[in-house]
């Protein structure tokens, strides 16, 4: 049985509506197994910048130290906001790991570029060692090892460091083992499948901060993840970005995530 490590982070998210991550990160708890399910007492203050362009970097690093004391081999990770991803990778083995990167959002700005100064937004660039040192990985992963699935909504910032990496669409999904052929190509032994519930169309999912039109389903993405792993291991996975605004909404959307993580799990 997989263990589930819940942390429900909400400083690393830009949007007004970030504190409602905590409660999509507890709704999903409710439907996971209670022994196999650990949650993390993330403090609730928003934390400050400590002198650098990532806001509220003094909680996130607090996050940081909680999910490393925490971590164990092939956790699934419930956020909570996108950079609990990071935090997570920071403490295992990444030699021979490609991260698959299901999002809406590319996740590709540094505190240089970042238009709000929320690390969610950074993520996936310090994911590959770029961005403020306090947290970006080090070494970071290679650009090769890299997949990025149902990107969609992208700044111009972003553009470039896009450009170095493999990049799946929506349309790419409708063959499922179009992910799996993808981290194969990497040369990765195995996976980290990292997933923001606003990869999924809107139509599937009402609970997150930003939605974006023209996503996958979850169905389709369930499919190429379940395929992915028949071909190769994974070495942990997140769900993350789950914001609804209500309690009646969260019953409503948990159907498509419980789908996601029986996918990961």
């Amino acid at each position: 049985m997989a263990r589930f490590l819940v942390v429900p982070q909400w400083q690393g998210s830009p949007s007004t509506r970030a504190m409602l991550l905590v409660d999509g990160a507890s709704a999903i708890a409710g439907d996971l197994p209670r022994k196999a399910t650990t949650v993390l007492d993330i403090p609730l203050e928003a934390g400050e910048s400590l002198g650098t362009g990532v806001h509220r970097l003094s909680s996130l690093l607090r996050s940081r130290a909680m999910i490393a004391e925490a971590m164990t081999p092939d956790t699934v990770i419930i956020g909570g906001d996108c950079s609990v991803t990071v935090a997570a990778l920071d403490t295992i083995d990444r030699d021979d790991l490609a991260v698959v990167w299901c999002d809406a959002h590319a996740d590709l700005h540094t505190d240089q570029t970042s238009p709000s100064g929320a690390f969610s937004g950074m993520a996936l660039r310090a994911v590959l060692g770029e961005g403020e040192p306090q947290l970006a990985l080090s070494p970071g992963l290679p650009s090769e090892r890299v997949i990025v699935v149902g990107a969609r909504v992208l700044d111009d910032a972003e553009q470039e460091p896009v450009g170095r990496l493999t990049q799946l669409s929506v349309t790419d999904l409708d063959d499922a083992e179009a992910l799996a052929d993808a981290v194969i190509a990497s040369g990765a032994a195995r996976a980290w499948v990292h997933i923001d519930v606003d990869v999924l169309d809107p139509s599937e999912i009402a609970g997150v901060s930003t939605a974006a039109p023209f996503g996958a389903s979850a169905a389709a993405l369930a499919a190429a993840i379940r395929a992915l792993r028949a071909r190769v291991p994974l070495a942990g996975a997140t769900i993350s970005g789950f914001a609804p605004r209500t309690p009646l909404d969260a019953v409503e959307d948990l159907g498509a995530i419980l789908r996601l993580v029986g996918a990961v799990a």
